[in-house]
């Protein structure tokens, strides 16, 4: 992906923060323990905190100036998880939740407020596995290569492989997809330039399409041409698709007959290193395994500079860090080689599905004064704080019901 200097923009080209003007930063865990590649092990871990007492519990527990074991703290909007301290729990783990860890890894973590440093509330408030998806800005590096911005059907944690982390975007500011968190009056101002109806998703799709990395943000240049906004449009949904690994009624990624990957030979139960044969098409995982056909794309596939298969392995087999960090398989799980499997598979389509996007600079663009002109710009700040939320009750420190 090429840096925005190297285009021909505008002086003031339009950021995403302009299109979608709710952000959140990332998550901010506070102790690795509470999120990993399978939730046995967070079980595991959860029952050998709490089986500890006093001095050992607050040593396991990892405190932090914002979570210690005696912190009282709102239950997370969503999850049936105890508000009482910490310091005091003897109950069963909350069962983990899937989560988007950095660009592509998908995870598990334990769902409970006391655990995480700063959890976003506001994110677990609007997720909602069948409508909500999350724009994920990539961390700026310059000059290196990988997609400037994301999604997922996921709550992410925001995690970047490489640079500052960037900002989560809530399509919707409310469950049920509803209120999209769009700057007020753009989709109805998009339809009159382009002469068709523009959904809120279709705002998504062609930034996922034409996002370019900067500084501050990802740049998304709007096309004076309708012919260039349905192409890309139309390669928008196509990486959603893929992003979104058949959540909200997509198909599952797959690719075509031939071009499946498969495990060649059993992976060893601690595999030291991952390698790629490039005559054979086959990833290499320590001295004995072996998936392919992988197709080159997927094994150079960047996000931040770093490659993503790479990232995702040493995710696995990194020495862990802490006690509880060193609870987890005491081999390679068979459901690791069908991620690997899956993984590999959306790398490759997303690598197809991006040969259709709009070349940056190959296209007129609207400019900031076309939006400025049109009552667009500026955005009020009201859109860019959260929705207010009077529909549901959240427990808060103690068991009281919190203000929302």
């Amino acid at each position: 992906m090429r840096d925005v200097s190297d285009v021909a923009e505008t002086p003031q080209p339009l950021l995403l923060d302009d299109l979608m003007p709710w952000s959140v930063a990332p998550l901010r865990l506070g102790r690795s323990w509470v999120m990993g590649p399978d939730p046995a092990s967070l079980r595991a871990r959860w029952d050998a905190v709490t089986r500890a007492e006093g001095p050992e519990r607050e040593a396991l527990f990892a405190p932090t100036r914002q979570r210690t074991p005696h912190t009282s703290v709102a239950a997370l909007p969503g999850q049936r998880t105890a508000t009482t301290r910490f310091a005091g729990e003897a109950g069963r783990c909350p069962e983990p939740v899937r989560v988007l860890h950095g660009a592509f890894d998908e995870q598990w973590l334990i769902p409970d407020h006391r655990l995480i440093d700063t959890a976003r509330p506001e994110l677990w408030r609007v997720a909602d596995p069948g409508h909500q998806l999350f724009a994920v800005e990539q961390g700026y590096v310059p000059g290196a290569a990988g997609p400037a911005l994301l999604a997922s059907a996921l709550l992410p944690d925001g995690r970047s492989p490489a640079g500052r982390p960037g900002r989560i975007r809530p399509l919707y500011r409310r469950p049920g997809g509803q209120e999209p968190n769009l700057a007020p009056g753009l989709t109805a101002h998009l339809a009159a330039r382009y002469g068709h109806a523009v959904a809120p998703k279709d705002v998504l799709a062609w930034a996922l399409a034409a996002a370019l990395p900067s500084p501050a943000g990802p740049v998304v240049p709007l096309p004076a041409d309708p012919r260039v906004w349905l192409s890309g449009v139309g390669a928008g949904h196509r990486l959603l698709a893929v992003l979104v690994r058949g959540a909200q009624g997509a198909d599952r990624p797959r690719l075509p007959g031939g071009q499946r990957p498969y495990v060649r030979a059993a992976t060893p139960p601690r595999p030291d290193s991952l390698a790629y044969d490039g005559a054979e098409s086959a990833l290499l995982l320590g001295a004995t395994g072996r998936i392919s056909p992988v197709p080159v794309e997927a094994w150079n596939f960047e996000v931040g500079g770093v490659r993503v298969l790479e990232r995702w392995f040493e995710e696995r087999t990194a020495e862990p860090t802490g006690a509880l960090e060193a609870i987890g398989p005491r081999g390679w799980p068979q459901e690791w080689n069908s991620e690997l499997l899956e993984l590999v598979t959306v790398l490759a389509l997303y690598a197809q599905a991006a040969a259709g996007r709009p070349e940056p600079g190959s296209y007129d663009v609207l400019g900031r004064a076309d939006l400025h002109a049109a009552g667009v710009l500026p955005v009020p700040g009201s859109a860019r704080r959260p929705a207010s939320v009077l529909d549901h009750h959240e427990e808060g420190p103690g068991g009281q019901f919190a203000l929302l």
